[in-house]
């Protein structure tokens, strides 16, 4: 097991516990065979992660010496409001937790995310140094390949596909699916992000990856949940903006604020009749449209 994933383990062990002794903590990492070899956690190995934790995630593990020395994680807002930090460390803890259980690997299903390994380190590269990269890319619907440079601004990981948001050679912001890049390749120019692009503000009103059609304007939707599907929404929001209205038992309606694209309506009817669209009028009559479309593929079996 490398660094990273021993830090992750004390982070996420000492965040679910709570707070825990130095004995409990050692103890518990004796039992992970794979990262201890079965050997204790020594103070000076614990003080040594736990500067590193600091200086890597500022991370703070502090010590309450009431009670018989525990630790606790002094700032665990900053994992909670860093979306990223907090994305990046559920994963790696799960991915410690799938470890200590390979015995169980067929039994543990997963998503491949196919489009992360090929050319996200290289994207992630030219933004970290603001460089321009060649890509070539082939649209799924369409024959030819294009080749064409691009000054990446930001990546998104989305129903199991990442994503690029850059700035093309047209002078246009577009979305670029990873799994579509058939060559990237870094070059010597660069360029500079404009001061005033925030990612999580470009996104804060879309739902997925769709941005073309700047006429979608954000709205104000409703939507219907039956006494089933409400459950799931409230676990799992369909947006960041989403809100419980009302709870009537039989439904829940939640409001959201967010443009009405493409993958936003695929999402609604990927729920079918559990979910209805209670407003905007416009957003019911797409809905409207696209079950009509359907009805018409099977009305005649």
């Amino acid at each position: 097991m490398n660094q990273l994933q021993k830090y992750t383990w004390l982070i996420d062990t000492i965040r679910r516990a709570g707070k825990i002794s130095h004995r409990e903590l050692s103890e518990r990492l004796e039992r992970c065979k794979d990262l201890s070899d079965c050997k204790p956690l020594h103070r000076a190995t614990f003080n040594r992660w736990k500067d590193a934790i600091f200086e890597q995630f500022g991370i703070i593990i502090s010590c309450q010496k009431s009670g018989g020395y525990l630790y606790y994680i002094e700032n665990p807002e900053d994992i909670d409001e860093d979306r990223l930090r907090k994305w990046m460390l559920d994963t790696m803890a799960a991915g410690n937790l799938i470890n200590e259980h390979m015995s169980l690997k067929d039994r543990i299903m997963v998503d491949e995310i196919p489009s992360g390994r090929d050319h996200l380190t290289t994207i992630l590269q030219a933004m970290k140094d603001n460089r321009v990269v060649r890509i070539t890319y082939h649209p799924f619907n369409r024959q030819r390949r294009y080749t064409f440079s691009i000054e990446p601004y930001c990546v998104r990981l989305f129903d199991n596909r990442w994503y690029v948001l850059a700035h093309n050679e047209r002078d246009e912001i577009k979305i670029y699916g990873l799994d579509r890049l058939e060559d990237v390749e870094l070059t010597d120019n660069t360029f500079s992000l404009p001061k005033n692009f925030s990612a999580e503000e470009f996104f804060s009103t879309r739902y997925g990856v769709v941005i073309g059609g700047y006429d979608v304007k954000p709205e104000r939707i409703v939507v219907r949940a039956d006494r089933n599907h409400k459950h799931y929404l409230a676990t799992l929001p369909l947006h960041h903006s989403q809100r419980l209205v009302e709870d009537c038992g039989e439904y829940a309606d939640y409001e959201l604020y967010l443009s009405p694209t493409y993958d936003f309506v695929m999402k609604l009817l990927h729920s079918g009749a559990m979910l209805e669209v209670i407003y905007p009028p416009s957003l019911r009559l797409t809905m409207k449209g696209w079950i009509s479309d359907m009805y018409e593929l099977y009305k005649n079996d």
